[in-house]
């Protein structure tokens, strides 16, 4: 995927003057060494940082290396100054770890006093406003932080990725569909780029796209993806033309960003005139790493882009639909691995799932546009869909949205997708997450969010949490256990 930061990790120590600096020496070769054990890429700086000049060093060389985050270690005590300092000037998302004593034998020359050294340095944090990683627990040993350190590469993607993002948006957001109409403001404090465009500019851009030189190519790969699942041939030129054209829009308006993402108006007015639904599309840009959103929903879009990046997989973008009946719960007991019928609901989306996420997919028509806009006729303009079980594994739900009052809030639950047929239409499967009817109501519900939810494909929370954090969102909700109550939970259901 090539519309995600690609991370750089540098490693810095840092040593307080009165305590030795070949002790934050001697632990920063040790943590480069576990780093390199476990074949975690990063970049050793040699310069300890012990002043402000230290810091200014630092910064140069990071640029030298083409460092994009970074990891400060206190060797020792560390000079919380300097530290801070690095953290507030470095132009990337940075992590404090502190070193763990190493042995019985060593703690009166070689003891680091890190561990009373990250507490001022937390001080001086609070005193920058910055936000900085810290681990939930940020003491450790040299293999011990190694592991922290890999778990911060995907926080690291998500922060830096969304620094550079753009989302363009297609059409005004549904009148019936006001749950995707919120604030961007917020977006925008977090450094996001949106370019709002009319329907009639995504007309314009497909129809010039008409004699694109790559429209039969991508016809041809359309058709290999889809194998026995390519059910209308006859559409493959429409849909790629229409990739194109998207393609082509990113390329001209990306600008200053790097990265873009797409949230697009896909009904009703859509299929008149484009004479096809665009969810296959959809599904092929998701697949490498480009969410395309439907009904304009632009935090949908980036919250897809947010799962993708905490992964490094595709993600998509669905409804939480339906619940499961009874009886198909009875009949797959086996299947259900204990979950309370109430853990159980539907993800359902027209058909904008990659194909790499579902089992055997295949090109068919939106059966409720149809039903809306073709009744009694053979379907024509609501083909277009992509629509399959999506495959059993790990999943993370995640949204992130705004207040009416542009405030920004977020919710993460991990769960799985069980093995069980769906017995309906679209892109679709039967989620399991733990304690998900009290989730439902006491987050979903209380907190007003919306019908779409982000899915990524991998239990992804850790990662979600520590960047939701990084980029200031403090109201993050997630499913809490039996017995533990949600603020305003009546404790008499």
């Amino acid at each position: 995927m090539n519309n995600l930061s690609e991370i750089k990790m540098g490693l810095v120590a840092a040593s307080r003057d009165c305590f030795p600096k070949t002790l934050a020496e001697k632990r920063r070769k040790k943590l480069a060494a576990a780093c390199a054990q476990r074949k975690i890429p990063i970049f050793e700086f040699e310069t300890i940082i012990e002043n402000e000049k230290d810091v200014l060093e630092i910064l140069g060389e990071a640029k030298t290396a083409g460092v994009n985050a970074l990891v400060i270690f206190l060797g020792n005590f560390g000079p919380e100054g300097p530290v801070t300092q690095l953290a507030q000037k470095f132009d990337g998302p940075a992590a404090i770890m502190a070193a763990a004593e190493e042995s019985k034998n060593d703690l009166i020359n070689g003891r680091g006093d890190a561990y009373c050294g990250m507490l001022n340095t937390s001080y001086n944090v609070g005193l920058r406003k910055l936000r900085p990683h810290i681990p939930s627990y940020p003491v450790g040993t040299a293999d011990e932080l190694a592991g922290k350190i890999e778990e911060f590469f995907p926080t690291a993607r998500i922060v830096l990725s969304l620094h550079h993002l753009k989302v363009f948006s297609f059409g005004p957001r549904p009148q019936d569909f006001l749950a995707c109409n919120a604030p961007i403001k917020p977006l925008y404090d977090l450094g996001i780029e949106i370019m709002e465009n009319s329907e009639l500019d995504l007309y314009d851009a497909y129809l010039s796209a008409e004699k694109h030189p790559d429209v039969k190519a991508k016809a041809r790969d359309m058709a290999k993806e889809l194998g026995a699942g390519n059910t209308y041939p006859e559409m493959l030129d429409k849909l790629a033309q229409f990739e194109c054209a998207l393609e082509t829009f990113m390329e001209k308006n990306l600008g200053a960003s790097r990265f873009a993402v797409f949230a697009d108006k896909c009904w009703p007015s859509f299929e008149k005139y484009f004479g096809f639904v665009p969810c296959y599309v959809n599904s092929r840009l998701a697949s490498r790493g480009i969410p395309a959103a439907c009904e304009t929903d632009i935090y949908g879009a980036v919250s897809e882009y947010m799962a993708t990046c905490a992964t490094g997989l595709p993600a998509t973008i669905l409804d939480i639909n339906n619940t499961v009946p009874h009886d198909m719960f009875e009949e797959m007991k086996k299947e259900t691995k204990g979950y309370a019928p109430t853990d159980l609901f539907m993800g359902f989306h027209c058909g904008n799932t990659p194909s790499s996420c579902m089992i055997n997919p295949a090109i068919k028509y939106q059966l409720i546009m149809h039903r809306l806009m073709e009744p009694d006729k053979e379907p024509q303009i609501t083909r277009g869909t992509l629509e399959g079980r999506m495959k059993p594994g790990e999943i993370t739900i995640f949204r992130l949205q705004s207040t009416a009052d542009t405030r920004l809030r977020s919710y993460m639950a991990e769960g799985e997708i069980l093995d069980i047929d769906p017995k309906s239409f679209g892109s679709i499967a039967v989620f399991a997450v733990p304690e998900m009817a009290r989730f439902y109501r006491h987050v979903l519900i209380e907190k007003r969010f919306p019908h779409h939810t982000g899915v990524a494909f991998k239990h992804a929370g850790k990662s979600l949490f520590a960047a939701l954090k990084m980029i200031g969102v403090d109201d993050v909700s997630f499913n809490l256990p039996k017995g533990t109550l949600y603020q305003g939970e009546n404790p008499f259901h």
